[in-house]
């Protein structure tokens, strides 16, 4: 996936120039950014402070990690489950 080239500091610095009253067209002409992805980044990062975003791609880090090694374990489970069978 293709990493933006804005932090999230400074996404959340524009959607605050945003309802600060600058307008939407305005924002995207000013930071080269498309309408789809200023209304995105409000969808997913719109009233939040610097360290709530923080908080959540910490929180993002910890879930993706998780699920990689309950996969890594159901992964063990099955085979030792189907080398049993084989053995019997």
């Amino acid at each position: 996936m293709k990493r933006s080239k804005f932090t999230e500091e400074q996404i959340i610095g524009i959607l605050k120039e945003h309802q600060a009253g600058m307008s939407a067209k305005a924002l995207c002409r000013k930071y080269g950014v498309s309408d789809a992805t200023f209304y995105k980044w409000r969808s997913q990062l719109g009233g939040m402070e610097v360290s709530d975003a923080k908080k959540l791609k910490g929180l993002e880090d910890e879930n993706r990690r998780l699920k990689k090694l309950l996969a890594e374990s159901m992964l063990d489970v099955s085979t030792l489950r189907e080398m049993l069978g084989k053995n019997f």
